[in-house]
């Protein structure tokens, strides 16, 4: 029945040589952040003579979300085009030329008479609350699936997930539809039978996560304030209708999916995986090594999807978890990584993923055995403490065996894999650091070769950095041009760059800034006549002219009497003496200098 619930779609053009899709954030599932099909930028052109900014797109609000991008869109009367999908905080959906930044359509998620969400008293998201986590896209069958918050003249809060046909926004399969959940528990905010879901409690922060058909969400709190549990929540990508809710604090309080906007990872198999925040742990445990009340609060937890039901597969949690949520020093802060397979040293195939949060260790856990809790020791498959310089409120990227993390008022680190283990120290480090929130790098590849680690810096003026993924040194930053040439907008706390098709897109609080390679001019070529006649004692005029725009113009072998305006190209003067000179003119652009023989006869006084 699935055909008769999908509209009648324009086509979506198959993606060639345009560069690579990226529907989700972090560029897959794994949330890995690389792009190993960039044959555009390489370390060789990202620099600041060839590379920079070309636009900026501006929008209604703030950008908080990771732009997404699919190649060759078609449009109803408005033709092909390579698109980019921006939302914001003003619960606006946006999409564009990815080339040219024209607006190709943009649509509100609020109904009549709503407005965004106010910050609830809260500065984690201000001033206005509307589309925080980035969206997933389905090309498949043409959709963009969005959750945006938005309140009514009676401060009546609202969660709805939206599913929007990718060439016009219009909304389809029924949609949007109120997100509303319940759960068996009696923690906070129960109605002494099952904990109930607050649209006005909670926000989408977390990227949501497309997998096997069904879109899931996961939910954040607003600054620990108020009653609120930790929620995860699937919906049909195909009719909307809800096909699982999780809890994972169902019996006590807090707990939550925050990440720093990262959107909760799934391996091959169908698992997920995410970071949970500070929250009821239960450190009774059961048969299974489990927590006997169903509370995972603080704990890297892995969900199974069997039959699109949720259920906690496996986990790990910290010795000293309960004082590290008192503490507010939970894992939550930092995103979660699913590593492709690794062999470790006795030939063993491991299946691993990664995270860290605000103590600063750097937790990588087995997937197939995480840990659980002991109340004594770590029981994860390998804990790296002491390597971050500061807390983390962002996630890696990973890249041809090495792992890259920036933690808060820390360098950028490099960490080698050999033999399924993280080896310290870092390989490579960049020399500059990241403010708060840190940063989450992003790769571009062409396979192995021509690594590139983007990296944006939060600032009151937003910095977007280059670097070489074997060495991270640096090869280009936006503050590096003169006269602010790629100054692109106000710094945005947990942006990754995204990076496709020889382009670089970051988000800013009113717009995207768009990088790539420059427009260079062509070298000048000569085209004023080679060949001039005076008189001795006669006012002499020579206008030198060339193709690309020149910047500077020259002349060397001057007859006596004659000069040359460098910045106009024109010769004058009075001719001296009578005879033959061959001058060599140029002009010259930020290519280099074309030039060419100018002959000058000049012929004796006339009586």
């Amino acid at each position: 029945m699935l055909k008769q619930l999908l509209p009648v779609m324009p086509l979506l053009a198959v993606a060639s040589a345009l560069g690579v899709d990226v529907t989700t954030y972090h560029n897959d599932n794994a949330r890995t952040g690389q792009n190993l099909s960039e044959t555009i930028l390489t370390p060789t052109n990202v620099n600041v003579t060839g590379f920079g900014k070309l636009f900026v797109i501006s929008v209604d609000g703030k950008v908080d979300a990771q732009p997404l991008y699919l190649a060759a869109v078609t449009f109803p009367g408005q033709g092909t085009h390579n698109a980019l999908y921006v939302v914001t905080e003003h619960d606006s959906v946006y999409a564009f030329d990815a080339d040219t930044g024209a607006q190709l359509w943009r649509v509100s998620m609020l109904k009549s008479g709503e407005t965004p969400s106010d910050g609830l008293n809260c500065g984690q998201v201000t001033p206005e609350i509307g589309i925080t986590s980035t969206p997933v896209i389905s090309r498949s069958n043409g959709t963009i699936y969005v959750v945006a918050m938005s309140r009514d003249a009676s401060n009546t809060y609202f969660q709805r997930l939206h599913a929007l046909d990718l060439t016009t926004g219009a909304e389809q399969f029924g949609g949007p539809i109120d997100i509303h959940a319940v759960f068996p528990g009696t923690g906070d905010n129960s109605n002494g039978t099952n904990v109930v879901f607050d649209p006005r409690q909670y926000e989408e922060r977390a990227g949501l996560l497309l997998l096997n058909g069904v879109v899931y969400t996961s939910w954040t709190s607003h600054c620990d304030i108020g009653l609120y549990t930790g929620w995860v929540i699937g919906y049909s990508a195909a009719t909307l209708a809800q096909t699982s809710v999780f809890n994972f604090t169902p019996n006590g309080h807090m707990g939550s999916v925050w990440m720093a906007g990262s959107g909760p990872a799934a391996d091959p198999n169908g698992n997920i995986y995410f970071l949970a925040s500070n929250g009821t742990f239960d450190t009774t445990l059961d048969s299974r090594g489990f927590p006997n009340r169903g509370d995972f609060g603080n704990a890297f937890i892995k969900l199974s999807t069997i039959n699109n039901s949720l259920a906690a597969a496996d986990y790990f949690n910290m010795f000293n978890t309960v004082s590290e949520s008192n503490a507010d020093q939970d894992l939550g802060s930092g995103g979660a990584l699913v590593l492709p397979d690794m062999t470790d040293a006795v030939g063993a195939t491991r299946h691993l993923a990664v995270g860290a949060g605000k103590d600063q260790h750097i937790y990588l856990v087995d997937r197939d055995n995480m840990g659980g809790f002991s109340p004594t020791a770590n029981n994860n498959y390998q804990d790296l403490s002491g390597v971050l310089a500061g807390q983390v409120f962002s996630k890696p990227a990973y890249f041809n065996g090495r792992l890259y993390y920036g933690s808060v008022g820390d360098s950028i680190k490099a960490f080698q894999f050999s033999n399924a283990r993280l080896v310290t120290p870092p390989v490579a480090n960049t020399v500059n650091s990241f403010p708060y929130p840190g940063t989450t790098p992003s790769i571009s590849a062409n396979g192995t070769a021509n690594g590139i680690v983007w990296a944006a810096e939060n600032s009151s003026t937003a910095v977007l950095h280059a670097y070489d993924a074997n060495t991270l040194s640096e090869l280009y930053n936006s503050n590096m041009a003169s006269n602010s040439r790629d100054h692109f907008g106000v710094g945005n706390k947990f942006i990754a760059p995204m990076v496709t098709n020889g382009k670089v897109y970051v988000g800013t609080t009113t717009g995207v800034g768009v990088f790539g390679l420059l427009a260079v001019s062509a070298v000048p070529v000569i085209t004023s006549r080679l060949t001039a006649t005076g008189n001795t004692g006669k006012s002499f005029t020579y206008q030198i002219t060339a193709t690309n725009t020149p910047t500077s113009y020259s002349a060397t072998g001057l007859p006596a009497g004659l000069n040359l305006d460098s910045s106009s190209g024109l010769i004058s003067g009075t001719l001296l003496t009578s005879g033959t000179t061959n001058v060599t003119i140029g002009a010259t652009n930020g290519s280099g200098t074309g030039s060419a023989t100018l002959v000058i006869v000049i012929h004796g006084k006339k009586n």
